[in-house]
């Protein structure tokens, strides 16, 4: 009993913390790492998913930024949500807003503007708000523009 209680606590003071995507305890190493290059614990499966995400689709950096802000104040985004119309860059289908996060041409051309008009009104009537975030934003104030959408969802819920 005595070695096993020993080798409790050396796995215990290994323990750094826990994945922002599934809870899982994570490994000082993990945790290190993660917190360096994510800048947010997550395990090493999520991690390989974010990666994947970035390699492979079209989102941006600061929407898999916001997204990781967002997941560590613990609102349940889905990120790249599918709504059998468009991909949504961030879902919080519980309190039913959209995130957009958009770069500079959203607002520069003519035909995007009114692509995304049409985008949050064809949302609006499923019953969604969109929220769209500028990319700017999010790359000089990424934890107050979290804090704001965490806070308009608090508020949204209490309605």
């Amino acid at each position: 009993i005595k070695d096993c209680k020993q080798e409790l606590k050396k796995i215990k003071s290994n323990m750094a913390g826990y994945c922002i995507e599934c809870g899982c305890y994570l490994q000082r190493d993990v945790f290190n790492y993660s917190t360096q290059n994510f800048g947010h614990p997550i395990c090493r499966s999520h991690q390989d998913w974010i990666r994947d995400i970035y390699n492979n689709t079209s989102t941006t950096p600061q929407a898999i930024d916001l997204y990781l802000a967002l997941r560590s104040r613990g609102v349940p985004a889905e990120l790249e949500k599918w709504d059998g119309y468009k991909t949504i860059d961030i879902a919080v289908t519980d309190a039913k807003v959209n995130i957009e996060v958009d770069g500079l041409h959203h607002n520069y051309s003519h035909n995007q503007a009114l692509s995304d008009l049409k985008r949050t009104y064809y949302s609006f009537k499923k019953g969604y708000l969109t929220l769209r975030i500028p990319n700017t934003l999010i790359e000089w104030s990424v934890d107050e523009t979290a804090d704001y959408i965490t806070d308009f969802l608090n508020e949204s819920n209490k309605r």
